[in-house]
C-alpha cells in the first residue's frame, strides 16, 4: 500500500532519545495530516534500543523496526530502510535529536509542491566545536568542486527529503551515505536544492563519528566519482592514460635512436642508447602504457558482461 510519507531513521545506541523523537515526529505529522510510517533501523545497538523500538510499536502503529545482527554502518541502515519504504516522499533524519521534526512539513511541501527530487538540510548554525566545523567546511567545499553540485553546502546533513522514486533507484553502500545527492544526480535526478534547518545540541549520548570520517569521506568521494564516470566505459580512463604513457616512451626512444643515427651519419661520437638513463625511463613508460591499455580492455570486457550493463533510469513510458 502506498503512503504519503516514509521517515527513515538509522540509529545505534540511541535508546534514550527514541521515545522523545518518535513522539515529536508523530505529533508533527499527524497535524498535516498524512498517511505515514516511521522506519527505525537499529544498526547493531548494544544498549536497549531494540526493546525501546518494540515498545514504541505498541504505542504508535506507524512505527516499523529493523534490527541488524551487528553494526554495518549508516549507509547499510539507510539502504535497507529505503528498500522498505512505501511513501511517495521519503525523509531521513538522525536519531540523536539534533535534527528537528518541526522541519518535516516544509521539507514535504518542497518535494510535493515545488517539484524537487531532493531537498538537503543545511545546518547553517552548528553547535559543534571548531575541531569539527572547520574540517566539515573543507570537506563540503571539496565535495562541491568534485561532484559539480555547487548549490549544496552540507552534504553530510542527515536531514534530507526525497521523492520516493529516488531512493528506489540508488544503492547506498560502504560510506556513501554522505554522497546520496551525487548518486541521485548520476541516476538522472537533478532537481536538487537545500533548506536551512535547525541544528540542535546533542541531548543524550555521544557522537558515533570521529575525525577519521573526513579522511574516509574524501577517499569515498574519489572512489564514487571514478566509479560513476567510468564504470560503464573503463577503457576511456585506462586507455587514455595508457596511450599517453606508451606514446611518451615510444617517442622518447625514437628520439634517442634518431639522435644516435644523426651523429653517426656525421661521424660524431655517440653514446650507446642503453647507456642512457632516459632510455630505461622510456622503456618503463611504454610498458606501463601497454599494461594500462590492457587493464582498460579487460575492465571493458567485464563491464560488458555485467548483468546491469543495460539498466537505465526510465522516467516514464507511454
Amino acid at each position: 500500500m502506498s503512503l504519503d510519507l516514509s521517515i527513515v531513521i538509522p540509529l545505534k545506541d540511541e535508546a534514550e532519545s527514541l521515545p522523545e523523537l518518535t513522539s515529536w515526529i508523530v505529533k508533527v505529522v499527524r497535524t498535516m495530516p498524512l498517511n505515514f510510517e516511521i522506519i527505525l533501523v537499529d544498526d547493531g545497538s548494544r544498549d536497549e534500543s531494540w526493546s525501546v523500538i518494540q515498545e514504541l510499536k505498541q504505542t504508535y502503529p506507524e512505527v516499523r523496526g529493523l534490527k541488524f545482527r551487528r553494526n554495518y554502518g549508516k549507509s547499510a541502515a539507510l539502504n535497507e530502510g529505503f528498500q522498505r519504504t512505501r511513501g511517495n516522499v521519503v525523509i531521513t533524519m538522525d536519531a540523536d535529536l539534533q535534527d528537528s521534526p518541526d522541519e518535516i512539513p516544509e521539507l514535504y511541501r518542497m518535494i510535493t509542491e515545488d517539484g524537487f527530487d531532493i531537498v538537503s538540510g543545511y545546518k547553517f548554525k552548528r553547535h559543534d566545536p571548531l575541531s569539527k566545523t572547520i574540517p566539515t567546511k573543507l570537506f563540503n567545499w571539496a565535495t562541491r568542486k568534485i561532484s559539480g553540485i555547487n548549490n549544496l553546502h552540507d552534504f553530510n546533513c542527515g536531514l534530507k527529503a526525497y521523492r520516493g522514486v529516488v531512493v528506489k533507484n540508488i544503492e547506498v553502500y560502504g560510506e556513501m551515505h554522505r554522497y546520496i545527492p551525487l548518486l541521485a544526480k548520476w541516476a538522472g535526478f537533478t532537481r536538487i536544492t537545500e533548506k536551512v534547518v535547525e541544528h540542535r545540541a546533542r541531548k543524550y549520548g555521544t557522537t558515533k563519528f570521529g575525525l577519521e570520517r573526513f579522511v574516509n569521506g574524501f577517499l569515498d568521494l574519489l572512489s564514487i566519482n571514478f566509479t560513476l564516470k567510468f564504470s560503464k566505459k573503463p577503457m576511456h580512463f585506462f586507455g587514455t592514460i595508457g596511450i599517453f604513457f606508451f606514446l611518451s616512451g615510444f617517442l622518447t626512444a625514437g628520439y634517442l635512436i634518431a639522435e644516435k643515427l644523426w651523429k653517426l651519419s656525421r661521424y660524431q661520437p655517440a653514446r650507446e642508447i642503453t647507456d642512457q638513463p632516459l632510455f630505461y625511463l622510456a622503456l618503463v613508460a611504454a610498458i606501463i602504457g601497454v599494461q594500462l591499455f590492457l587493464t582498460g580492455f579487460i575492465a571493458d570486457m567485464i563491464s560488458r558482461t555485467a548483468q546491469d550493463r543495460n539498466q537505465y533510469g526510465i522516467e516514464e513510458e507511454i
